[in-house]
């Protein structure tokens, strides 16, 4: 029986397999605004029989979406926009949907990755000033951020709870809160973005305290009976920077506050970092946070065949693996993996006649007939 296949609870929320869609920017959204592109793409991953999908990473104010094509969830505007998307995928998908909520910190102002990725200058069309826990830039040539003040951070951490009310008006069944990939509150875990000394800089318990009291007023917002989980890099991959010993020691402190997973990934936070690429590279770090742990845990990086995906669960290292770029590339990833490891997945009775001959079981409940 494969294990890929098996249910997985994440805190009430109970998910059909561990196949999970991880955040994948879009970069289509207009002021924030989901649009045409979110229908025609979210509703295909919908479809394609995961366990869950999780929507890209979500701006909780306009000046901490990444670029100004990202999506965004701070305004009226935008959550009435994305409703809608989300009502026309859920009228012919039960596949739960969760949502990335981030503020990009430092690294916002970029252009989208077709069109270089590089930082739009405050004053150049469609540019702004950055902030960030320090008055560091991410990369020599940028724009220097500007560091926040008590009043600032105040404002940040009511952007992410009215973010999650709003997450929980239009019937989101999950939140992932961004720490990772160098973006605001990874920048305050790090000791390579994060120099002050007040009570959020220096030591690894002051370091960690705004991300925390993000996570406390996320979970306060979201109702209780649907899961919040955060998004770690357990590694910049740069010597003296946040490592997998205080990846743990942050998991254990939002396991204390009602955390329901930890999702695992690498990196972001430095043009230092040296990553040694590789299949499932990143797995020995998602499995040290499992067992030091005790929560449930994403992996992810690099996975991208169905046996791959098998063994990450079945040795432990993860309890549910995410896929990016694989799904992307086979929207119907899930269906073949289920082909291949014996399973069965759900998939739209408008495609149960596709099932091939020799996989009769492969749909759950397909059932077809004509004259």
């Amino acid at each position: 029986m494969s294990q890929l296949f098996q249910p997985l609870r994440l805190g009430a929320l109970e998910l059909p397999n561990r196949i999970v869609i991880a955040p994948m920017c879009q970069y289509s959204a207009e002021e924030g605004r989901a649009t045409d592109w979110h229908t025609i793409h979210l509703g295909h991953l919908a479809l394609s029989g995961a366990g869950l999908l999780i929507l890209e990473a979500t701006a909780v104010s306009a000046e901490g979406r990444i670029s100004p094509a990202d999506l965004g969830l701070y305004s009226d505007d935008n959550e009435a926009a994305l409703a809608r998307v989300l009502e026309t995928a859920r009228r012919h998908a039960s596949m739960p949907i969760a949502v990335q909520i981030s503020h990009a910190g430092r690294k916002a102002s970029s252009r989208a990755p077709w069109e270089g990725g590089s930082q739009i200058h405050p004053g150049e069309p469609g540019g702004w000033r950055t902030e960030a826990p320090s008055a560091l830039a991410h990369a020599e040539g940028e724009d220097t951020p500007a560091a926040l003040s008590a009043e600032g951070l105040a404002r940040i951490r009511e952007a992410f709870a009215e973010t999650a009310r709003r997450a929980a008006r239009i019937g989101l069944d999950g939140i992932e809160i961004h720490g990772a990939h160098g973006y605001l509150l990874h920048q305050f875990l790090s000791p390579l973005a994060n120099v002050r000394n007040d009570e959020y800089g220096g030591s690894l318990e002051n370091r960690m305290r705004f991300p925390l009291e993000v996570f406390d007023a996320v979970r306060e917002a979201f109702p209780a009976d649907r899961p919040v989980w955060m998004r770690l890099s357990a590694t910049d991959w740069v010597p003296g920077g946040w490592d997998v010993e205080s990846t743990i020691a942050m998991a254990q402190a939002l396991k204390a506050r009602g955390c329901d997973a930890i999702h695992v990934t690498t990196g972001g936070v430095s043009t230092r970092q040296q990553i040694p690429l590789g299949p499932g590279y990143q797995l020995p770090f998602a499995r040290q946070v499992k067992e030091a742990a005790g929560l449930p845990v994403i992996g992810v990086g690099l996975i991208t065949e169905p046996e791959q995906a098998e063994a990450v669960v079945a040795n432990g290292d993860a309890d549910a693996v995410a896929l990016a770029r694989a799904i992307l590339y086979d929207p119907r990833w899930p269906w073949h993996a289920a082909a291949k490891l014996g399973a069965r997945v759900a998939a739209p009775r408008q495609y149960w006649r596709s099932q091939p001959r020799e996989f009769k079981d492969l749909f759950t409940g397909a059932a077809y007939g004509q004259r």
